[in-house]
């Protein structure tokens, strides 16, 4: 019994970041949900910190004809929240002022 050499290896299910691939990108997340009937809302995780949220959100705001604010979620930090799906829009608004690149932005929804 003393022969197996495979319990030696790394144990799958510690919480190492070295472990599953590409740790080193910090991916941006925009998500919507849905309200109430054919209300929703976009929020967006992940932006990085030196970026500022007000300036960013005022120029949304008044690009895509929506209200929206900034929420302090004690997980994720700061989120913007728009009113409306503008998940396309946002993504490239992100893209096109190089707050992130394209591989870094993930689309989530229906």
């Amino acid at each position: 019994m003393s022969s197996i050499q495979n319990l030696n290896s790394a144990d799958p299910f510690a919480e190492d970041s070295n472990l599953g691939g590409d740790s080193g990108i910090s991916y941006v997340h925009i998500r919507i949900f849905q309200r109430s009937g054919r209300k929703a809302v976009t929020t967006v995780e992940g932006l990085p910190p030196k970026t500022d949220l007000k300036k960013i959100l005022k120029h949304l705001k008044k690009s895509l004809n929506c209200n929206g604010n900034i929420v302090e979620e004690e997980n994720l930090g700061m989120v913007l929240q728009l009113q409306g799906d503008k998940r396309k829009e946002i993504a490239l608004f992100l893209i096109e002022e190089k707050i992130s690149q394209k591989p870094s932005i993930k689309i989530h929804g229906f």
